[in-house]
């Protein structure tokens, strides 16, 4: 397959465009122009809100005015994360893509589908003059990849469709109907800077080539967590030597599972050897413990030139923090006919030392907001044990199915008219915009779904390409079928 063949020609075409757009989370500027330019070019209404986010409006074709409105929804931001050795500016540069088989992926960096792909059905059905549909909206959301802050800062009068489809979902086949909440909760930690003591060996310890992923659809996968091997590692050590830490670095986004990182440390000329040896040795479990899930991982460990080290106390209590802190699922779902959806879990996504302080995040997800609040009071109590200044952010609220939904069983009916059988309809532990949507929109209708992307959040974010084609034909056939206005 080449990308002359991609079908549908016009959705992969739109896809090519965005991707030429730089839209890193918090820095969407580009792309709203672009969205802005591209319906107001086409005599579409177009509006953008005070967060913006973008909505353009496109009438009904001849015969089907008589239709509920339909709010097509998807977001415009990505994940930026790339390879170590990759050069890219995400702020400039556009990704690359190229054709893997039956997968699109992206040169060394996030393929940006997620949710690029959703963006480009919606463009190409704006773009369409052939295709018969009611009177539709398309909403375009800023930074859902780092706080679902577009959807928090709309406004209920924004949009005003009965219906909405989002097309945010990572697996063709499966209709969402319910979504988890989640919070983030940061700790920092406040440290001295102290000389290099004497007689000590420094050295650099990195692991790297872990799978990772996102930190609520792949929470479930016993992925490995790079900050957890190493914690467990030095924690470890410490037990036996005077371990000085000087720096600990892993992690970048709060919704993904850490790949790789790395620290320095410091230990005493006598241990230096048995480091390395105990180092040898743990890479040799780890990569027992994880031989199904993360086969590539690298445990490197090299001398490096002194430099100064936190106090004692900081890191101690930093490291102590980072191995009792909760990682991966706490429960799952109690309703059998669900009981294999995880309902509550946490991931330690991120540490970065500064000047004077190491940063650490931890995201909390749960399908039950109040056993969210309690996941999230429990990392909170870790960080405060361990002496860290904490901040907790609001969260964003879970989705609950509504099992009465008109559009659900239009979504399932048109699926099986189409493929003749049936679709998969679920909830996900992980957040959609549709939690923030059936707040301020109590009485909408929605349903989520999408082509299948694979690991996403990641550099090795993939789209399976026939799925797209499916997801079109599927999203034509309900805009067909949607009920004539009450």
């Amino acid at each position: 397959m080449n990308k002359r063949d991609l079908k549908p020609a016009r959705v992969f075409e739109q896809f090519a465009k965005i991707n030429q757009i730089p839209r890193p989370s918090k820095h969407e500027e580009k792309m709203i122009e672009y969205l802005k330019e591209f319906g107001e070019s086409r005599g579409l209404e177009t509006k953008v809100d005070e967060t913006g986010n973008v909505l353009i409006r496109k009438g009904a074709t001849k015969g089907y005015e008589n239709l509920e409105t339909v709010i097509l929804q998807s977001h415009m931001d990505m994940v930026c994360d790339k390879l170590v050795d990759h050069e890219i500016d995400f702020l400039n540069d556009p990704i690359e893509t190229y054709i893997d088989g039956e997968w699109m992926r992206a040169k060394g960096t996030t393929l940006g589908a997620d949710d690029g792909i959703g963006d480009a059905i919606e463009l190409a059905i704006l773009d369409s003059d052939d295709i018969e549909h009611g009177p539709i909206e398309c909403v375009f959301t800023r930074d859902e990849e780092t706080g679902l802050t577009g959807a928090f800062g709309m406004k209920g009068d924004f949009m005003n469709g009965r219906y909405l489809i989002n097309l945010d979902s990572e697996d063709e086949g499966q209709i969402f109907v319910s979504c988890a909440g989640g919070i983030t909760t940061e700790g920092i930690f406040h440290y001295t800077k102290e000389k290099a003591p004497e007689g000590y060996f420094f050295l650099k310890i990195a692991l790297k080539g872990l799978v990772g992923g996102h930190s609520g659809d792949d929470i479930n996968k016993k992925r490995a967590n790079a900050i957890k091997l190493l914690a467990r590692f030095i924690y470890a050590q410490m037990q036996k030597t005077d371990v000085r830490l000087a720096c600990f670095n892993s992690g970048k986004m709060h919704n993904a599972i850490p790949r790789d990182g790395q620290l320095i440390i410091a230990v005493p000329n006598a241990d230096k050897e048995n480091v390395r040896a105990d180092w040898n040795v743990f890479a040799t479990e780890a990569a027992d413990e994880f031989h199904v899930t993360d086969t590539t991982m690298e445990f490197l460990m090299e001398s490096t030139e002194p430099t100064e080290v936190m106090d004692d106390k900081t890191a101690k209590n930093l490291i102590r923090c980072l191995q009792a802190m909760h990682n991966g699922i706490l429960t799952m779902c109690q309703d059998e006919e669900i009981a294999w959806l995880v309902e509550t879990s946490s991931n330690v996504a991120s540490v970065e030392t500064q000047d004077g302080q190491v940063k650490v995040v931890a995201s909390q997800r749960s399908n039950v907001m109040s056993n969210l609040r309690n996941m999230a009071a429990s990392i909170k109590a870790v960080f405060e044990l361990a002496g860290a200044e904490v901040n907790q952010g609001d969260g964003y609220p879970a989705w609950k199915m509504n099992a009465n939904s008109e559009l659900t069983k239009i979504t399932v009916e048109a699926y099986k008219k189409l493929f003749n059988k049936d679709p998969k309809v679920l909830g996900i532990h992980a957040g959609l915009e549709c939690g923030f949507f059936s707040e301020k929109y109590p009485h909408m209708d929605m349903v989520s779904f999408g082509p299948t992307l694979r690991g996403v959040h990641s550099p090795d974010e993939r789209l399976l390409i026939p799925t797209v084609q499916m997801v079109w034909d599927h999203l034509l056939e309900i805009l067909k079928n949607i009920p004539a206005k009450k």
